[in-house]
Parts: C-alpha cells; structure tokens; sequence
C-alpha cells in the first residue's frame, strides 16, 4: 500500500509536490486553531440558544412591547454572531487582525450601503419609532393620505388597516420623515357641525335649543367638556351656528355622535317650530312676460 502511494506521489512534478507538502503542513498547523474557532462558534450558538430563552421574558416583564422585544432580541443576536463571527475569523487565521477586518467590512459596508440605501433607511426609521413610540398598535392614524388603524409595527414597514378594510403597506421611512396625525392620541376627540336657522328667527333662543338638544345626545361627552355653540356667519339664507362637542375618538365614534347629533337637533328645531332654511332662488326678468296673453293665444 505504502509503495501504491509512494509510487503515485512520484508521479507528480517535484514543485507540485513541495506546494501539496506545504498545504499538508499548514492544514495540520492550523488544525488547532480551526478547532478554537470552532468551539467559539459553538459557545456563541449556546449563547445565543440561552439569550432567546430568557431575554424575551425579562423584556416582557419589564413591560415593553413585544415588537420592541423582538427588536432587541434581535439586535444583541446579530451583535453577538458578528463579534463571536470575527473573533473566530481572527483564531483560525492570525494574520487576519480584527483591525484588517473592520476595514474590510468598512469598504464592503459602504458598497452595501450605497446598494440598499432604502431598505437600510426604512429599517434604521423603524427602529427610531419602536424605541421613540409616537403610536402604537390600534392607534388611528393619517400620514400622507393613508388613513386608518395601526395592526403591525416591523423593523420595515408598518401595516395600516383603511376604514374601508384594505391594508396599506407604509415604508417606515415615510412615517418617521412625514407629519402623522394621530386621531387616537386621547381617549375624546373634538367634531364640528354648522347649523343654518332663517333670519327670522330668535338667535339666543335657536342656541339653546340647540344646546339642549346636544347635551341629551348619549355619545356627547359634556360631562368631560362643554359643548360650545357660536353664531358663526350670515350664510346665503340663514344665520350658521358652530355647534362643537367632545365625543370617542375613533372613527366610528365620530360618525355615530354626528349622526345622533344632527337628527337631535334637526327633531328639536321642528318640535321649537324654528325653521331650517334652504336656499331660495329668485328669478328677474328684464321685460314683463305677457303670460295672459300667451294662455289666450293658446286657448
């Protein structure tokens, strides 16, 4: 056997040989290291095994959101891969220095940082919003057009539920670089109708049936803040009134207290006889129509 092999190692060309020689000699040289190297990527996958275990609980107790968690979660995994990733590098080859590997992932991270410039600014946004919180999970918000209920927060982007129904996809870059309007920022929200009476009728007297008739709506919170009720303007064909009160702030609220409100005040005026009035449209005519004329001819 040992010649088979001797006699196959001599059919190589000599500088072949020295160049297989001195690969055997480095492989069994670095054999340890590899084998360190090893054991560190070990070590940092039981780490990591123990770190997913139990930091998610700490965090929880500790009252954080769970898209927060896993956040974190994830933050510290990665930071650990990478350190137990670049000091295993630095074991099996000791000529790579981790100052030579910085600069190496420096390059490369700028290279991959021009490539993904977008999905880099979308997820350093969604980290500033999971650790800043403007809104959280079913707030109501408006950002750009986009309305409606927030139902998921992640490192990219953030799914927002129409009043409608549909879902829009929000990159979190436009969130955190745009005005957003958060309609569930407090438990009430301020509505606004305008109420028209005819010019005939008493002012002060039209406020106060107004008034009553919207502090005996259910969904008015005039309990919290007083409903407040301006003559506004001389419309077209009547006095307009500014009727304001605090109500839920969610959409449904909104639509239902002004539903409620407008058939409150609507049933009021009539029952007070206070007329609502519509516009009224006269017709002027530079000659006279001569219309007993015309029914003559006709007849």
């Amino acid at each position: 056997m040992n010649d088979l092999l001797n006699s196959i190692w001599s059919f190589f060309p000599e500088p072949m040989r020295n160049e297989l020689s001195g690969f055997v000699s480095a492989f069994w040289r670095t054999l340890p290291q590899l084998f360190a190297s090893l054991l560190v990527i070990l070590l940092v996958w039981l780490v990591v095994g123990v770190i997913r275990r139990f930091l998610p609980r700490a965090l929880r107790r500790a009252h954080m959101r769970r898209a927060l968690v896993d956040v974190i979660v994830m933050i510290v995994i990665v930071g650990l891969w990478f350190i137990g990733g670049l000091i295993a590098v630095t074991i099996a080859f000791p000529t790579i220095t981790p100052g030579k590997a910085f600069t190496a992932l420096g390059v490369g991270g700028v290279a991959i940082g021009f490539a993904f410039q977008d999905v880099f600014e979308n997820f350093m946004a969604g980290l500033l919003l999971l650790i800043r919180e403007p809104f959280s999970i079913s707030d109501y918000i408006e950002c750009e057009g986009i309305d409606g209920q927030v139902e998921e927060i992640t490192i990219r982007d953030t799914h927002i539920r129409q009043t409608d129904g549909q879902v829009v996809v929000v990159p979190n870059a436009m969130l955190f670089k745009n005005p957003v309007t958060i309609r569930t920022a407090d438990a009430l929200r301020r509505t606004t109708i305008i109420v028209g009476v005819g010019y005939g009728e008493d002012v002060d007297e039209a406020r106060e049936v107004i008034r009553k008739a919207v502090q005996d709506v259910d969904l008015v919170r005039n309990d919290v803040r007083n409903v407040q009720i301006f003559a506004q303007n001389f419309g077209s064909s009547s006095i307009d009134f500014e009727v304001t009160w605090w109500t839920g702030s969610k959409p449904i609220d909104i639509r239902q207290s002004r539903d409620q409100v407008v058939a409150a005040v609507k049933r009021a005026l009539d029952e007070a006889g206070i007329e609502i009035p519509f516009p009224y449209q006269t017709l002027t005519f530079s000659e006279p129509l001569l219309v007993r004329q015309m029914e003559r001819e006709e007849a």
